[in-house]
């Protein structure tokens, strides 16, 4: 199945409600069927055969119309006058679904902008708005950048839960099968099922995983695996980190010295720095990249579990905020359930198009 056809229909609790909520306002529903005509009993006739006119037979479609399928009458969709109530309506409908009231105001008045009055159908109002959010999301929409430095150390940073490990294990297993030499350190040395699942993704992958005993130093683990991926020629060294709340400073203060540590091997360290973010968390998505772009020099954006939430329209938030680069995102567990970000795609599967 095409990622695109996956991302649709796991993005279904989202693109569902957008959608049913673009046809509410439109005026996209069922309408009351007519009263049926009443019975009439016809009066009793003598019992005389009326003479039957000559059958005809029906008239077909000319060539033109069969060709072209005139015969057969076509069903207009409900259409409404682009007003002001709409686009309050719009307004709103975008904002509950995490855009945000900057971004919902701006998608509005450029959906507005040369059609007040126009009488728009349900589909035109979804293309207009896929329209405006692919303008929003494709100057974001950038692969992970590699380069020919070697080794090219990915930091992934995030809070507990967001998806690090499994993103960490899907990356690797893909970069794998591109062709690329990848290393990965698992730097959350907390959690023992952090470790245990990046060994497992690292097994399937045939990658090294650098592990050390729980409750040592993250920061001396990530620069043996630097030494390691580097005498390994590695292309990729991915570095996962403990999960990080805003506040807990002790925790804040490890990943700064995970950064220190590792600019010792190599100042430019890290090349990239991830910051994987889940969609089920909604508005609060942008308070954490406030945070971590403040404390880690956040290079790009992963947004996982797009499957299981509603509130898809927080990407929009965020490219529009921000403009951080979104790499990747991903719609359930498997290893193919992670993609490059595709801005024209999520657009439409957001909405409810095909």
């Amino acid at each position: 199945m095409a990622f695109f056809s996956k991302l649709r229909e796991r993005l279904s609790r989202s693109s569902t409600k957008i959608g049913s909520d673009l046809d509410d306002i439109v005026g996209d529903t069922p309408q009351p069927e007519a009263p049926a005509a009443p019975q009439v009993t016809p009066l009793a006739l003598p019992d005389v055969v009326p003479e039957q006119p000559e059958q005809k037979p029906a008239p077909q479609p000319g060539l033109v119309g069969r060709l072209f399928g005139r015969s057969e009458a076509k069903v207009e969709e409900p259409r409404r006058a682009l007003d002001d109530d709409m686009l309050e309506e719009l307004e709103d409908m975008l904002v509950q679904a995490d855009l945000g009231v900057e971004t919902a105001l701006r998608v509005t008045a450029n959906i507005a902008e040369g059609r007040m009055g126009r009488r728009v159908s349900s589909t035109e109002l979804k293309e207009l708005l896929a329209t405006e959010v692919a303008r929003i999301l494709q100057p974001v929409a950038r692969p992970l950048p590699i380069y020919a430095k070697k080794p090219q150390v990915v930091l992934v940073v995030g809070v507990n839960g967001a998806g690090k490990t499994t993103t960490i294990g899907k990356l690797a297993s893909q970069f794998k099968a591109a062709g690329k030499s990848v290393v990965i350190a698992a730097g959350d040395t907390f959690r023992a099922a952090a470790v245990e699942q990046l060994q497992i993704w690292g097994d399937r992958a045939g990658v090294p995983v650098m592990v050390a005993p729980q409750g040592s130093d993250p920061a001396s683990l990530a620069f043996d695996a630097m030494v390691k991926a580097e005498a390994d020629g590695a292309d990729l060294l991915l570095i996962d980190t403990a999960g990080r709340l805003q506040n807990r400073q002790d925790l804040m203060e490890e990943l700064a010295k995970i950064v220190r540590v590792i600019r010792k091997k190599d100042p430019d360290a890290p090349h990239n720095t991830l910051l994987v973010l889940d969609a089920t968390t909604g508005q609060n998505a942008l308070s954490q990249v406030d945070t971590f772009c403040k404390l880690a020099n956040v290079s790009g954006l992963v947004m996982t579990k797009l499957d299981g939430t509603a509130r898809g329209g927080v990407l929009v938030a965020l490219a529009d905020r921000f403009g951080l680069p979104i790499h990747a995102i991903g719609v359930g567990e498997q290893i193919d359930d992670l993609d490059a970000f595709d801005a024209q795609d999520f657009a439409r599967a957001l909405v409810g198009l095909s």
